[in-house]
């Protein structure tokens, strides 16, 4: 589990390039790059409030991949007040 201060969702992953879904720390925050059709499916969930799992790594990898959750949580109203 990696927490992050951002994170950074690119959708010009293209389909030719064998991979799922690439993802990479930069400075504190996790950039995530996607194909266009997955960037649909996460702006329609995202739209919706609904969770989204992207599975990065290689197209044709037998063992499990890394795995970035976006999750949606109750708003806590008390955190960092003042």
């Amino acid at each position: 589990v990696t927490g992050a201060s951002f994170f950074v969702f690119s959708g010009a992953l293209k389909s030719s390039s064998g991979y799922l879904a690439k993802s990479s720390i930069v400075e504190d925050g996790i950039m995530v790059q996607i194909t266009a059709e997955n960037m649909d499916s996460l702006r329609q969930a995202l739209r919706e409030m609904k969770d989204f799992t992207i599975t990065c790594g290689k197209v044709d990898a037998e063992d499990p991949q890394e795995h970035v959750h976006i999750q949606w949580v109750e708003d806590d109203k008390n955190f960092s007040k003042g």
